[in-house]
C-alpha cells in the first residue's frame, strides 16, 4: 500500500484542523453582517464576543500544527497503480438482458450493450486521467523528497513556501523569512505587528447590557504582545520542525519600535528563541503559556 498523500489531501487535512476559535470567528463575522436586525442588547453581546474571540484566536495560535511530513517515506513511495480496465457495465447489461429480454429483442440487446461498453470505456479514460495527473505529483513529490534528503537549502525554502501552513499568522499581521544556513540549522526571522494585531480598546457588557469600551491599559497590553510573539514562535517552530528535518530552529521576532528622539520607527529584534527538535514533544501546547515556555528555554 501506498502511503503517498497528495497536496489536496494535505490541503484537506488542514482545512479540518482549523482551530473551533477561528470557526466561532467566521461565523461571528457574518452575524456582524446581520447587526442591523438584533436589538441593542444583542449587538452589544455580539460585539463583546467578537473583541473575546480576537483575543482567543491571537493567543492561541500555537496551539495548532500542520501534517508531519515523512521525507524518508515519500521518497521510497511507490508509483501509483495504473487503473484496471473493467466490464462492470457490460457483465450487468448482460445480466439484465439475460432476465428481461425475450429472443425477439436482438436490436434492444445490442443497443444496451453498446451502451454499457461505452459506459466502461468512459470510465477507464477517466481512471486513466486521474491516474496520469496522481503520477505527476508522486514525481514532484519524490523527486522534492530525495531533495530534501539530500538537505538542498533551496528545496528546504519552496517546502515552507509552498506546504508550511503558516497563512494564519500572515493573516493576524505576521511576516516570516527564512534563512537555510546548514541542512540542519534553519533561521526564521518573524515580522510581528501586535500593535496592530491586538485591540486597543477593551470591551465588556455593563450590567444594563450596554456596551464599555475603554483603553487596553499598558500591562494588560504587554501581557497579551508578549503571550502573542511567544505563540507565534512556538507555533513556526512546530510548523517548520514537523515540515522539514533540521535539527535546530533559531527565531527571532522582530517589530517595528518607535524611537523618540526622532519620531521614526525601525525594525528591531525584540526576541530570540533557539529551539532544538526534540522540545516540541515534551510540550503540552493545548496547557502551556506561551511567555513562560520560552522564559524557561
Amino acid at each position: 500500500m501506498s502511503s503517498y498523500t497528495s497536496p489536496r489531501t494535505i490541503a484537506a487535512a488542514l482545512r479540518r484542523q482549523q482551530r473551533e476559535a477561528e470557526k466561532r470567528q467566521r461565523e461571528l463575522e457574518r452575524l456582524a453582517k446581520d447587526q442591523a436586525k438584533l436589538s441593542e442588547i444583542e449587538r452589544a453581546r455580539l460585539e463583546v464576543e467578537t473583541f473575546e474571540n480576537r483575543l482567543e484566536v491571537l493567543l492561541s495560535i500555537h496551539k495548532e500544527q500542520g501534517e508531519v511530513r515523512d521525507w524518508r517515506a515519500l521518497a521510497a513511495t511507490l508509483p501509483p497503480p495504473y487503473p484496471v480496465r473493467l466490464s462492470q457495465h457490460e457483465i450487468r447489461a448482460r445480466q439484465q438482458i439475460a432476465v428481461e429480454f425475450g429472443p425477439r429483442n436482438d436490436q434492444d440487446k445490442d443497443a444496451t450493450l453498446r451502451n454499457a461498453k461505452s459506459q466502461d470505456e468512459q470510465d477507464f479514460q477517466t481512471a486513466l486521467e486521474a491516474y496520469a495527473a496522481a503520477k505527476v505529483t508522486w514525481e514532484q513529490m519524490r523527486i522534492l523528497a530525495i531533495d530534501i534528503l539530500a538537505g538542498r537549502s533551496e528545496t528546504y525554502l519552496d517546502v515552507l513556501s509552498r506546504f508550511c501552513p503558516l497563512a494564519e499568522m500572515s493573516d493576524l499581521g505576521t511576516s516570516i523569512r527564512f534563512t537555510v544556513h546548514t541542512p540542519h540549522l534553519l533561521e526564521c526571522t518573524l515580522k510581528v505587528n501586535g500593535v496592530q494585531a491586538i485591540p486597543s480598546h477593551v470591551k465588556a457588557l455593563t450590567s444594563t447590557g450596554k456596551i464599555s469600551r475603554k483603553p487596553m491599559p499598558k500591562a494588560r497590553f504587554h501581557e497579551v504582545y508578549q503571550d502573542y510573539v511567544c505563540a507565534c514562535i512556538l507555533r513556526t517552530a512546530r510548523e517548520v520542525l514537523a515540515s522539514l528535518p533540521v535539527d535546530v530552529l533559531l527565531i527571532t521576532a522582530s517589530a517595528d519600535v518607535l524611537n523618540s528622539s526622532t519620531g521614526q520607527t525601525t525594525e528591531q529584534p525584540v526576541l530570540s528563541a533557539v529551539i532544538p527538535r526534540a522540545l516540541p514533544d515534551q510540550l503540552d501546547f493545548d496547557h502551556l503559556d506561551p511567555s513562560d515556555t520560552i522564559e524557561s528555554l
